[in-house]
């Protein structure tokens, strides 16, 4: 199974972009099935709004293949949380990977998960995590062992697609990539993305 770990808060495509994509997998290529898994079986109000109902609990969740750890603004409350760290913490022992999108590299680093390793986050908090101790990556994403890390919310797309690149091979991520049909496009907009406090990566576009 695919776990894809869900909070009150969690930023809406950190998880919802890389669950299709892990969806496409199991559909199409016989891929593991992607479950929602939180605290409590209680609706889950994401940032914007959004309501959804977890597949699992904590407590009822058997051992994964995968973690999905999604961020937003909430995850610094939830690095905090040591019902919720002590599960990320768990299940990373048996999983064949783990991986943090946007700001859910802080619960990693809460769960002790970072230590020794390079990370990736949103650009907004690239030098909270430096501060911590983790050797930042300033790019999309980046894999340390079974630890994969993506930038700020689209960025788990291209993580979770070369993840699935990495465990199944490069010709079932492009039947997944076809069947979403993510080629996104090249073109960037206006000058927002060259601040001098952006990521190495988008600043150089």
């Amino acid at each position: 199974m695919f776990g894809v770990l869900i909070y009150p808060g969690v930023e809406e495509l950190d998880f919802q972009g890389p669950w299709e994509l892990v969806g496409m997998w199991h559909r199409y290529a016989g891929g593991p099935k992607p479950l929602l898994i939180a605290q409590s079986d209680a609706p889950v109000t994401c940032a914007h709004g959004m309501r959804v109902l977890p597949d699992e609990t904590f407590s009822t969740c058997g051992a994964l293949s995968y973690l999905l750890v999604p961020g937003g603004f909430a995850a610094f409350d939830e690095m905090n949380n040591p019902v919720l760290t002590n599960f990320v913490k768990q299940q990373s022992e048996h999983v064949n990977a783990i991986l943090s999108v946007c700001s859910g590299s802080f619960i990693l680093l809460a769960a002790g998960l970072l230590q020794g390793r390079k990370a990736a986050t949103n650009w907004k908090v690239l030098s909270r995590l430096r501060q911590a101790g983790v050797e930042v990556v300033e790019d999309r994403f980046v894999r340390d062992g079974k630890v994969w890390s993506s930038a700020g919310v689209s960025a788990g797309m291209d993580a979770t697609l070369a993840l699935i690149a990495q465990e199944a091979g490069e010709e079932v991520a492009s039947t997944v990539q076809l069947n979403a049909e993510y080629y996104p496009s090249s073109k960037t907009y206006g000058s927002a993305h060259r601040l001098p406090e952006g990521a190495a990566y988008f600043r150089s576009l």
